[in-house]
């Protein structure tokens, strides 16, 4: 594999630790600021909002420019938003730049994706992707226990230096390794024809299939530390090694996904999905003892993330006319998976069906994504006799065949 995808990877590192250290640093940030837990909670908050706004708009914002100046420059727009988070002197002003920090978040992964696949044959685009997620699944295994376990000690601001710095690394990884002759956009016909390439019903059942998808995966992972105290029986004390446990079965599960999708991107996005419904079905029973909730953890990070690489390809075939948008996009849909996941997962435990019910709401969620992929690829087999009609005419006219073909 290239080694500009290890390049990628490294800003995946950053941008996956900034992205769930807040979480662990929320009594921390709290305490520092005379704020309440709740109110510092919005500061998660805040960087989904940038990430969903920043997105598509970015993406399509850039959409002439070459590809290796666009991550560079998405990648110094995250050191920014990181440093100001560092030395913001109140609230108001860390909201602001966790705001900030979250705009270059999802066009950072669209624009990356579509440069990985275009440095490898056809055949490895999948596993391209997931190379440049293996730095978001990295980040929960090593990046965000030692930034939380560095803000406990030095102060949530060095924290957020310490993920400037990585981002730094990133941009200079960047520069040296990605080639220029692998990263200049096609001529694109603008804002208006970008989003134009949008308006695709494939292209919005893939969109809903990620928002579905993911929204199952954090509809429980949200509420997994009450489940692994309360039912399982784990000590506090415990719960950051075993979502670290997580993060060894996301990292388990992309490069598997990776593969399974370069032989059957259909086959591996069902496998996925169902494979999560039946995970979060089981929750209730597994998270009944220390031994078998450590595994469901595992298998929960597994089974989400075996569909990170076939969605995000899928979605990018679907609009090909605009895939740096798209992939952006899908990031998009993922963070609002993440706050939708949560609310749905809220709901059964306000409901009072019990602290593993939000596993059981996820299981649906997971189902629902099932469905929704399942009309995509009815989509798609419409769409096929008007393909196999082509290649007829095209048969008998050998000498246009390219041309109809291609």
């Amino acid at each position: 594999m290239p080694l500009a995808l290890l390049a990628l990877a490294v800003g995946a590192f950053g941008i996956g630790t900034t992205e769930f250290v807040m979480m662990g640093l929320l009594p921390d940030v709290a305490d520092d600021l005379h704020i309440s837990v709740p109110t510092a909670g919005h500061l998660v908050s805040a960087y989904a909002l940038g990430v969903v706004i920043g997105a598509p708009l970015l993406a399509a914002a850039t959409a002439r420019m070459s590809r290796r100046t666009v991550l560079m420059a998405l990648m110094a727009l995250f050191v920014a938003g990181n440093a100001l988070s560092a030395f913001a002197p109140g609230y108001e002003s860390l909201v602001a730049a966790r705001f900030l920090s979250g705009l270059p978040h999802g066009a950072f992964f669209g624009v990356g994706a579509v440069v990985a696949t275009t440095m490898v044959p056809p055949e490895r685009k999948a596993r391209s992707v997931s190379l440049m997620f293996l730095g978001l699944t990295v980040a929960n295994i090593a990046g965000v226990p030692v930034a939380t376990l560095m803000g406990q000690h030095l102060g949530w601001r060095a924290t957020f230096l310490g993920v400037s710095a990585i981002g730094l690394a990133a941009t200079a990884s960047l520069f040296v390794l990605v080639p220029h002759d692998h990263t200049h956009a096609s001529p694109s016909t603008g804002l208006r024809g970008e989003l134009a390439a949008l308006r695709s019903l494939p292209v919005w059942l893939a969109l809903g299939t990620t928002v579905a998808g993911f929204g199952a995966l954090f509809s429980a992972y949200s509420y997994v530390t009450p489940m692994l105290t309360d039912s399982a029986g784990f000590a506090e004390a415990n719960v950051t090694l075993l979502l670290a446990l997580f993060g060894v079965g996301a990292t388990a599960g992309n490069l598997l996904g990776g593969r399974l999708a370069d032989h059957s991107m259909r086959g591996t996005l069902f496998g996925g999905l169902g494979s999560l419904a039946a995970v979060l079905l089981l929750f209730p029973v597994l998270m009944a003892s220390e031994g078998s909730a450590a595994l469901a953890v595992a298998l929960l990070g597994m089974a989400a993330f075996v569909t990170g690489s076939p969605l995000q390809l899928m979605v990018m075939e679907k609009a090909s006319a605009a895939p740096s948008l798209a992939s952006s996009a899908n990031q998009a849909a993922f963070n609002l998976a993440n706050a939708g996941g949560a609310w749905i997962g809220g709901l059964a435990l306000a409901a009072g069906f019990g602290v593993t019910s939000p596993a059981v709401a996820g299981a649906g969620l997971a189902v629902l994504g099932l469905g929704v992929a399942g009309v995509a690829r009815a989509v798609d087999r419409r769409d096929v006799p008007r393909a196999g009609r082509e290649r007829v005419v095209a048969s008998h006219l050998p000498e246009y065949s390219e041309s109809f073909t291609h």
